[in-house]
């Protein structure tokens, strides 16, 4: 699946950059009636490798390098209007503000845009379809749980994994009849099987799956291809040994160092530039309903320990305690702004700063849901093994997490999500929350 993953993401790149190239060429094929000269292709092409770069790292921050499930593929079109509006904007202000080309694009800059989306959606929605890998994998699924109706749904209707499920045997409907699973092998040419390997039931017919090793079936653990196709961890299949093997408290001393390094010099620089901001929430708070500015409020830290965070305040009460559902306490007119602009977090650099929270990590709770979540989410205490953070993988992945309010079943999602981020936690992982947190903030979504 990570092979899958890199080749697909490489050759969308390379696409892309194909893509704005040949819109680029067709541009100045229409603006002059005739086909560019080399000097007057190099004239245009110095100043819109800036605009290139420019798609290409929106691209990356919106996800479109991402791997194409079938919930990506759905927001393409959104997502690509999302980045030539952006697009756009950059490219006024790079052609019409810095007076250095030779060029002037007006009329020019619009066609580009026209033909670059035009062809941009089509190397994306359908072109590449044609590049999907073909079914040759016949796969035998044994496993129980919704993740796994979710793994194959997935597989099922997408052809990017090379694979479709000729049968599934759910392991919770009796016990496994091994002469049936052979025969199927046999039979369906069945040569990729994927499996719970830490259900008991498997476990019973292992020297059978054993014998076809020599055979040319391939076997894969169905909790490792869940995590890769849906960057979560299936919480219905894992139990203590997972934890043991997959999710460790031990410092990573070099990680560690440098992610502490980042927050520091994040923090400090973007809370000196955020002091900006400070003077207008101020008088949009007061003229608003004249309350206190900020809201002190007591979360759940690293290792279980309290810690207080700072807020601008967006609630009628500034603090209180986490009681959720009290129709007394509601969220302003400019606490709705400040929320779905996320300002409400500028103070919480302050936290980054002191060490209380990360840049990078599970949000910190309120002590009431955690305390009510420990009894009734399994493992849910896992998520305080690491500092918790001002983002989250959780955050952009997972949008129906409660707030102000239990839910277990949300909840449940959204540990999935910490999950994936404690056990695969790396400065890569980092970088690619950071971002698409950038697009988030960009896209104003509120909360």
């Amino acid at each position: 699946m990570n092979s899958i993953r890199t080749k697909e993401a490489l050759l969308l790149l390379l696409g892309d950059l194909a893509v704005l190239f040949i819109s680029l060429y067709l541009t100045i094929t229409v603006r002059y009636n005739a086909l560019p000269s080399q000097d007057l292709l190099w004239a245009h092409l110095i100043p819109f490798s800036f605009l290139f770069l420019v798609s290409i790292l929106l691209n990356f921050i919106v996800g479109l390098y991402e791997k194409h499930t079938r919930i990506l593929k759905r927001k393409i079109p959104l997502l690509l209007t999302q980045v030539q509006i952006a697009n756009t904007l950059i490219s006024i202000v790079f052609f019409y503000l810095i007076p250095y080309f030779s060029i002037s694009p007006k009329f020019f800059l619009f066609m580009y845009l026209i033909i670059s989306v035009a062809f941009m959606v089509a190397w994306r929605m359908f072109v590449t379809e044609s590049f999907s890998n073909k079914r040759k994998n016949k796969a035998l699924l044994i496993a129980h749980g919704n993740e796994i109706k979710e793994l194959y749904e997935e597989v099922q209707h997408n052809p990017r994994y090379g694979t479709i499920f000729v049968e599934w045997i759910d392991t919770s409907l009796g016990d496994l009849d091994s002469s049936r699973i052979v025969n199927l092998v046999k039979t369906k040419e069945i040569n990729l099987v994927v499996a719970d390997f830490s259900n008991t039931k498997v476990n019973g017919i292992m020297p059978i799956l054993y014998n076809h090793i020599f055979s040319g079936v391939q076997f894969a653990d169905a909790q490792k291809m869940y995590e890769e196709i849906f960057d979560r961890v299936p919480l219905s299949l894992v139990n203590d040994s997972w934890f043991l093997e997959n999710v460790s408290s031990a410092s990573k001393f070099s990680f560690d160092l440098f992610k502490r390094l980042m927050d520091i010099v994040t923090s400090v620089v973007f809370g000196f530039i955020s002091l900006i901001f400070y003077p207008f929430i101020y008088f949009g708070i007061k003229l608003d309903d004249g309350g206190v500015i900020f809201s002190y409020q007591d979360r759940v830290g690293q290792n279980n320990k309290m810690i207080r965070i700072v807020k601008f305040r967006t609630m009628t009460v500034a603090n209180d305690e986490g009681k959720w559902g009290s129709s007394k306490n509601v969220v302003t007119r400019v606490g709705n702004f400040l929320r779905k602009s996320r300002l409400d977090e500028l103070p919480q650099f302050w936290n980054v700063f002191r060490g209380d929270i990360s840049l990078v990590g599970p949000r910190p709770e309120f002590f009431i849901p955690v305390a009510s979540y420990s009894e009734k989410v399994p493992y849910y205490n896992i998520r305080h093994i690491v500092k918790p953070g001002l983002f989250g993988w959780a955050q952009i992945q997972h949008q129906k997490h409660p707030h102000h309010g239990l839910d277990v079943a949300e909840t449940k999602n959204k540990l999935s999500y910490d999950l994936y981020y404690i056990k695969n936690r790396s400065m890569i992982l980092e970088i690619k929350i950071i971002f698409q947190t950038l697009k988030i903030l960009v896209s104003f979504v509120g909360r």
